[in-house]
This record gives C-alpha cells, structure tokens and sequence, in this order.
C-alpha cells in the first residue's frame, strides 16, 4: 500500500508500543504523517518502565516511509491533548484519521477475581486510562477531523462485540473496559455519519505485543518456542497486522459502509487482502470461539 497515503494525516494515541506501534508504522508504510503519542519517552517513563518510547515509534514510521512526529501527551489531561490538537491544526490544518489506542492497563486488573476482591483504586484508574482518554481525545480532535469529508476514527479495543456479548474478559474492570470501547464506537458512528466521517470499533487477535512476548519468554524470531506452553498461541499475529487493517480502512474511499461497526484484524484481512508480516491470514476471534473455547486441541489450519 506504499503511498496510499500520502498527504494524509494520523494521529495514533497511545503509540509506544503493542498495537499502537503496529498501525502508526503501517500507516507510515502507506505513506500517512502521523503523530505519536504517548508518555513513555527516551526521558521519562511512564509508571510500566518499559523500554519502548514514542521516540523509536516515530522512528520507525519515518523509517517505513512515511513523516513520524512524536508528541508526548497524558491523554487523562485535558489541556495537553488540546495542546497536541492545536499543534495539528497549526501545522498541518487538517486531520484525517484518529486513532484511540490508550490502554495502559496490563498491571491494574487481577484476572478472575470478582469485583468485591480487586483493588478499586487499580479498577477505577483502569477506567480513566481506558475510557477516559479516549473521550478526551476525541472530544478535542474531532472537530478538527471533521473540517473535512472522508475522516476515521479507529477505537482500538480487545474482543468483538459479538464475542465480548457472550464470554466474561478476564474482571468486570476489563470487561466493562473493553465494552465502553466498542460502544464508543457505536455512538461516534452515529454522531459523525452524517457529518461525513466514520467511526469503527477495531480489535486485534492475539497479539504478540513486546509485552506478550516479554512474558512468555521469547522474542519475535522464535516466539513458536511458547508453543510447547502455550498452543493455542499459535494463531497469535504481529501489531503490524492489524495496522495494515487501519491502513486498509483509511485508504478505502467507501470505508462508511463500517460505520459503528466492530471489526478485527483477522475479518478485514479477507476483505481488504493483505497479511502479517509471515504472509499468513489469522483469523484469531474465528480459532478462540471455535477452537479454544470449544476445548479442542490446538490446531490453526483453516485459521491462518
């Protein structure tokens, strides 16, 4: 997709690393400018003390082909997500795409534990980091999104909305996490419809994120070796997969027609035609209900 993008401008919030780090590259691949954000810096770093930084994201989208432009922004603060907006406006005068990819949960949520046993504080700040920031940030980039025709927004969250109805993720913070997300999208396609622009809920499967391989104890080159622990692992994908996703939404001139939609990494890949970086296919939200779920055995053909 090498220039589709070209003259184009993104803002990926929450694009250190995981996900957000796959689409700000792949739309850089396509050609977009794109701002990255996030407070994790080669200065400082956020409470995870994670190695990653916008700095090497911003990197690595000039470095696929497109302009990176890294803006740190704790998008809980109203007034530098407004700051980062001006700066758009002001030196781009446009925004075509809006990315919601603030997470920063992965160390606030107790799996399987009821909601009366979890800490409230972590539950309730995973709140504000998951929902709170991506109102705020759409509250104060959309207008400038919609000063033109043909805008998206992408809310990035984990889980379809068909497999998030039926299966509990993980703690009722989580769950209710995620499920905001998708209903965000749901209502922003309502309210910027008619105005032009479109709103998708986007999930990717199972990511092998920096740090998912971190904690199954291998790297990318060999992240198969988790398989002997972990089998079903092998319908995970790279972030990149799902930025192509992004990159495919963005460059498709009838893209309204996922208005309010929640759409997958693995579902838009059949769609739109393109693969992960091995030239596979996985269908992961497909392999979890009739797999995983299901109790057999791990076994990914027909599902990448």
């Amino acid at each position: 997709m090498p220039e589709q993008l070209k003259g184009r401008i993104a803002l990926v919030a929450g694009a250190t690393r995981g996900a957000g780090r796959g689409i700000a590259v792949e739309l850089g691949a396509a050609g977009a400018t794109v701002y990255v954000t996030g407070r994790s810096t080669r200065t400082h770093r956020s409470e995870y003390d994670r190695p990653e930084t916008i700095e090497d994201t911003a990197d690595l989208v000039t470095e696929a082909g497109g302009h990176g432009i890294a803006v740190p922004t704790d998008h809980l603060d109203p007034a530098q997500v407004r700051t980062l907006v001006d700066r758009i406006a002001g030196e781009q005068g446009r925004l075509d795409v809006l990315v919601n990819d603030v997470w920063g949960g992965e160390k606030l949520f107790a799996w399987d534990t009821p909601l009366w046993e979890h800490d409230l504080d972590n539950g309730l700040r995973l709140l504000r980091l998951a929902v709170e920031t991506h109102a705020i940030t759409s509250h104060h980039a959309l207008p400038l999104l919609l000063r033109r025709p043909g805008g998206l927004v992408v809310e990035m969250t984990d889980g379809t909305a068909d497999y998030n109805r039926d299966t509990y993720r993980n703690s009722f913070f989580y769950d209710l996490a995620k499920a905001s997300v998708l209903r965000m999208a749901f209502a922003l396609g309502h309210e910027l419809g008619p105005l032009g622009a479109t709103a998708v809920a986007l999930t990717p499967g199972w990511l092998r994120s920096e740090m998912m391989l971190e904690n199954f104890g291998v790297r990318e080159d060999n992240w198969r070796d988790a398989l002997a622990r972990v089998p079903h692992f092998a319908i995970s994908e790279t972030p990149r997969y799902v930025g192509r996703a992004v990159a495919a939404l963005a460059a498709d001139p009838d893209v309204a027609r996922w208005n309010g939609q929640s759409l997958s990494s693995g579902g838009l890949a059949q769609v739109y035609d393109f693969t992960d970086l091995d030239g596979s296919r996985p269908d992961a939200w497909r392999y979890l209900v009739e797999v995983q779920d299901a109790g057999k055995p791990a076994d990914v053909t027909g599902y990448r």
